[in-house]
């Protein structure tokens, strides 16, 4: 397929060597006279510079598409379009490789409620595992707000105790408050009898999905896809102290500069202020 580009050079080659008019030509080649005689404008040092911002926040952040990129544009006051950030993304070869489908699978909820109202009202939790650098075992245990998006904690450990569960429930609803409501798997550090009359103790209700469904516990399963995607799976974790540092800093970006697409493409910690907390 000839491009409009290559159409041009050929009209003004036959022109030039005065065998035909130009309309003749860019009638035989089916090309428009207004484009073969479009000049495009200079770039200028404020379009360059957007330019050079659109790439370097696309190779600082090579998982997020273009509404992510122009979302944290948009937040730095630069004005530009959905499809210029793609057209630059595709030019330079930067569009975020498409996730395989997966298999849908059906399930039935467990419990209510399904969906939270209103911040802090369901909360969910989970673990997920990775190995440091010298083939030390990390087990993450991860506090989301369902509501918020928000991050409450990750707790970095090798192993994680029922003990250690509840010092991480303890120390979030001392910054955050008691939860409603909190969703989790039937793993042992959750169903432990410890856990469970803490809970009762503290009046929170639990909500244990289904054996084998995990898409029950969506929240935390989209967080943590989110997690490994832009994190551990970027990230040479050599140690379980760096391992720490470097999980701490991703959960501060996640809350706070992250655009998150269902929060109208703002952070967790932007939708609370401008949502939740302004009236």
């Amino acid at each position: 397929m000839v491009s409009p580009s290559q159409k041009k050079s050929a009209v003004a080659h036959v022109v030039q060597q005065r065998l035909c008019s130009v309309r003749r030509a860019c009638t035989y080649l089916s090309l428009p006279r207004s484009t073969y005689r479009y000049v495009p404008k200079p770039v200028t040092d404020h379009q360059e510079q957007l330019y050079q911002r659109i790439i370097a926040l696309s190779w600082h952040h090579p998982r997020y598409g273009y509404r992510r990129i122009r979302a944290l544009l948009a937040r730095e006051g630069w004005t530009v379009s959905r499809k210029q950030v793609q057209r630059i993304r595709r030019r330079e070869g930067l569009k975020v490789r498409s996730k395989p489908k997966k298999i849908p699978r059906r399930g039935v909820s467990t419990g209510l409620p399904t969906q939270a109202a209103h911040r802090h009202h369901v909360w969910t939790w989970d673990f997920i595992f990775d190995r440091t650098d010298n083939g030390g075992s990390l087990k993450m245990m991860t506090l989301l707000d369902e509501y918020s998006r928000q991050s409450l904690a990750i707790q970095v450990e090798r192993q994680v105790t029922a003990a250690q569960v509840l010092g991480v429930l303890e120390q979030a609803m001392i910054q955050y408050g008691v939860p409603g409501y909190i969703r989790s798997d039937n793993g042992p550090e959750f169903i432990a009898t410890k856990v469970q009359q803490w809970l009762r103790d503290n009046q929170i209700k639990a909500i244990y999905i289904d054996p084998g469904s995990p898409w029950q516990n969506g929240y935390i399963e989209s967080f943590h896809s989110r997690f490994r995607d832009e994190c551990l799976s970027r990230e040479m974790l050599l140690n379980l102290r760096e391992a720490r540092v470097v999980i701490a800093d991703w959960r501060q970006h996640y809350n706070r500069e992250r655009p998150h697409s269902r929060l109208g493409y703002l952070s967790p910690e932007d939708f609370i202020q401008t949502k939740i907390l302004t009236p």
